[in-house]
């Protein structure tokens, strides 16, 4: 099943093999491509730079229907030979540091290996959109239906996927299927989207001076007490199911009963119906707390905010496009991780939408969101031509629905 849905679909688009074999000798210029990209600042929600390069690059490559959102996303499209169900091939532009960061690469003189923060995830995921356009956009032909190409915005932390979504919401009506690019974990196939909840929890209290105060209500002693019980929850083993406060701050000093505190808090679960399960476990204890504050009469109150919410949502391993993406790992001799299917990427945002999408790595690499974040450069050939035979197979297989 899988070698049906691999290379041998593809015999008949001689230019993308051309390409691909092209490719393998141009492993240096990948990889000062995405040093290129990696010099250039992205923090979530203040992508401008990264954007515009991107958009520089598209418009000297004549794609069509180039455009910015409101959301930073950069657009284009390659017209095919009918405009729908479309393909959608994304890599977001942001990274998880500041705009202050020094981003320095180092090279390792013995494997080979570029170091420097935001190197994979995600400087390499973008190099691979930014190579497979200026390759679609020479080709000569045209692909078997629309390929749009989105560079999009606020993917990690706090950013809560708001880039793929305004993409989604944008296209939705055109797609059939998206591909979803990282730099880092070649052959892993991930097509399932891991459900997460984020909340910042706030407590007030009448604080006061350590020592004249003292027994007067604490905003971080209160938050404290409600994390001691979060702890306590009993969570399952199957399906998965994990939390962990993340960000705890407050008060004002060390001799001062704290008037506000916040927590920042994570949920995630394989299974939405359990992902749910464990937020009203969470909701029902802040309640908890709360009523025991007014009946003491103590001045506490709690206050939630939900501040990420990233729905789940899979095709099974049985997919076409899975099948599809497997086979041509295994004719590519790239090993294919079975231990990775399911994560937190742009991908949920379709999944959770019913719309086919995988999300897929182009090279070997280590330390995501370090400092020390580093790539091998020598399985990226074949990682690009992976992802140019995935595009081109998806794009054909699109024309069968």
């Amino acid at each position: 099943m899988a070698e049906s849905m691999g290379l041998d679909r593809l015999s008949e688009y001689a230019s993308i093999r051309a390409a691909a074999e092209k490719i393998a000798g141009e492993g240096d210029r990948l990889a000062v491509l995405c040093v290129e990209i990696q010099q250039i600042p992205a923090p979530t929600g203040a992508e401008e730079k990264r954007a515009a390069w991107v958009e520089s690059r598209w418009r000297k490559l004549g794609l069509a229907d180039i455009d910015r959102d409101a959301a930073l996303n950069i657009y284009a499209r390659i017209p095919g030979r009918q405009p729908t169900p479309a393909l959608l091939v994304s890599a977001h532009t942001d990274t998880v540091f500041p705009a202050s960061t020094d981003l320095s690469v180092r090279v390792d003189p013995e494997t080979g290996r570029i170091a420097g923060p935001s190197i994979g995830d995600n400087s390499t995921g973008l190099a691979g959109l930014m190579i497979l356009a200026e390759v679609l956009a020479g080709l000569g032909e045209p692909p078997p239906v629309d390929i749009w190409l989105v560079a999009n915005s606020t993917e990690e932390g706090l950013g809560d996927l708001k880039g793929i979504r305004a993409a989604v919401d944008r296209l939705q009506d055109r797609i059939g299927a998206v591909l979803v690019l990282e730099g880092m974990g070649i052959g892993r196939i991930v097509h399932a989207g891991l459900g997460v909840r984020r909340y910042r929890i706030h407590a007030d209290a009448p604080g006061g001076h350590s020592w004249g105060d003292f027994g007067s209500a604490s905003a971080i002693h209160c938050l404290a007490a409600l994390v001691t019980d979060i702890t306590r929850l009993n969570l399952p083993q199957q399906p998965r199911t994990t939390f962990n406060v993340g960000k705890f701050s407050g008060g004002t000093s060390v001799n001062t009963i704290a008037q506000h505190a916040s927590l920042e808090l994570d949920l995630r679960s394989t299974a939405p119906e359990t992902l749910a399960q464990l937020d009203e476990q969470v909701q029902r204890l802040v309640q908890r707390h709360q009523r025991l504050h007014e009946k003491a009469k103590s001045g506490v109150a709690f206050r939630v905010e939900m501040i990420g919410d990233r729905p789940a949502g899979q095709i099974p391993e049985s997919h076409p496009l899975m099948q599809a993406a497997s086979g041509i790992l295994a004719q590519l001799a790239i090993p294919e991780r079975m231990d990775v299917r399911i994560s937190s990427t742009d991908a949920n945002i379709p999944l959770s939408r019913g719309i086919p999408s995988v999300c897929i790595g182009l090279t070997d690499g280590g330390d995501a969101h370090r400092l020390s974040e580093w790539i091998d450069p020598k399985p990226l050939a074949k990682g690009i031509q992976q992802l140019f035979y995935l595009t081109w197979w998806t794009a054909a297989w699109l024309t069968t629905k």
